[in-house]
């Protein structure tokens, strides 16, 4: 086992360090990749876990609605809010700091 370690930076300033445990063989294909990419293992390895966690990140934030759930998820998004009477009493309440 090796253990590669990605500086993590802002534009020129590493600031934190991230290790990482990988076999041999997927030292010597990142390496390559690296190498092809005509970058170091570190520069590399920092940009394709950034891609990767910021592809993560954005799948989860994104809701899919079928085409045939669309006009009632338009309907239902239209329609008045229903008062919630603890919410409306909370309102009512005069704030903390007047009292």
């Amino acid at each position: 086992m090796y253990a590669i370690v990605i500086r993590m930076k802002e534009q020129s300033a590493a600031t934190s360090v991230l290790s990482v445990r990988v076999s041999p063989a997927e030292r010597a294909l990142l390496e390559e990749a690296a190498a092809q990419s005509r970058t170091t293992l570190s520069e590399f390895m920092r940009r394709k876990a950034v891609e990767a966690a910021e592809a993560e990140v954005l799948e989860r934030g994104v809701v899919t609605i079928a085409a045939k759930d669309w006009e009632a998820f338009e309907a239902w998004l239209e329609r008045p809010a229903e008062p919630i009477a603890a919410l409306s009493a909370l309102a009512r309440r005069a704030p903390s700091w007047k009292k």
